[in-house]
């Protein structure tokens, strides 16, 4: 496992500057999850199930790491157990469920836009929470994001699927992803570790999936040989524990709003797996919606006061 502990490489120790590009390494390697899920569809696993596998490997990866490394850091305070029920049940669990029903309620690609709520979310969220600056800047990258997303689905120009107990459950889902932003903060302002996080963060959400999984079916297809096994670890390495430590290493250095805009890449990277691994056509306003995010991690990062003299805020 990538060492991700206290001692940095000299690269590492100008935080503000690596920063982005480790949330923008977060989105890319949470949009190759599709390349997962599509072989654990095949043999048979449900929705819920595969984010269970995903839980469950992220806890034994960063368990057996974290003693190896600093059991120090296995230490958490039972009055700050809340941060952690927060990105674990609140947000991995609440977000998972609540994404994986408007599919059913609406479309893959209505729940995909609706999911992407989170930046607007979270901006307002830290905004009431973290007394984070709401600028011009910041508006426009979240609408260039959330217009990017809406072209790279393919919702525009399609009202099919639309339904309001959809549409709230979709938020829903948009709502719960953006609490793992906010919850970590508050984890990070106390003190803990990325890894720390990380670990309690789906050692609660493996609980927490229980009720909407099947145990039996996950261990079949799991264990039925090892390379299946060697799978799902490569799976919950890449897809999770990796992603998850980065995005939250880097979320200590900026502000809510901006590191989930640059999170946004995570359906771009998605599209353009399917382009270029299973040869699917990239229409034109799929194109814009891939500049369109693109645009928006690009525009939340200009420092605009030492470049152009512009005041954002203004």
């Amino acid at each position: 496992i990538v060492n991700f502990g206290a001692r940095l490489p000299p690269l590492c120790q100008k935080p503000q500057k690596i920063a982005p590009f480790l949330i923008l390494l977060a989105g890319i390697l949470w949009g190759t999850i599709g390349l997962f899920i599509r072989v654990l569809n095949d043999k048979g696993m449900e929705s819920m199930d595969i984010v269970m596998v995903r839980a469950i490997v992220t806890a034994i990866l960063l368990f057996i790491y974290l003693f190896l490394y600093d059991k120090s850091l296995l230490k958490i305070r039972w009055k700050d157990l809340w941060c952690f029920l927060g990105t674990g049940l609140c947000s991995i669990v609440f977000f998972n469920y609540c994404y994986f029903k408007a599919i059913t309620l609406t479309s893959l690609s209505i729940a995909a836009v609706l999911l992407y709520t989170a930046p607007a979310i979270v901006m307002v969220l830290s905004v009431l929470l973290f007394q984070e600056k709401v600028t011009a800047q910041k508006i426009v990258a979240i609408i260039a994001t959330f217009l990017g997303c809406m072209f790279v689905t393919g919702i525009i120009g399609s009202a099919e699927g639309l339904n309001a107990v959809g549409i709230l459950v979709g938020l829903g889902s948009g709502f719960g992803y953006a609490l793992y932003s906010i919850f970590s903060r508050f984890a990070l302002e106390r003190g803990y570790h990325s890894l720390t996080i990380s670990f309690y963060t789906f050692l609660l959400a493996m609980f927490g999936t229980f009720p909407f999984s099947s145990l039996s079916k996950i261990r079949m297809v799991c264990l039925q040989s090892p390379s299946m096994v060697v799978f799902c670890l490569i799976f919950g390495l890449f897809s999770t524990v990796i992603p998850y430590i980065v995005y939250t290493t880097g979320l200590k250095e900026m502000e809510n709003s901006k590191a989930s805009i640059i999170a946004s890449i995570e359906p771009v990277t998605a599209t353009l797996m399917g382009v270029l691994l299973y040869h699917e056509r990239l229409k034109g306003l799929e194109a814009l919606g891939v500049f369109l995010v693109i645009g928006s991690i690009i525009i939340s990062n200009i420092e605009w006061k030492r470049r152009t003299g512009m005041n954002p805020e203004n």
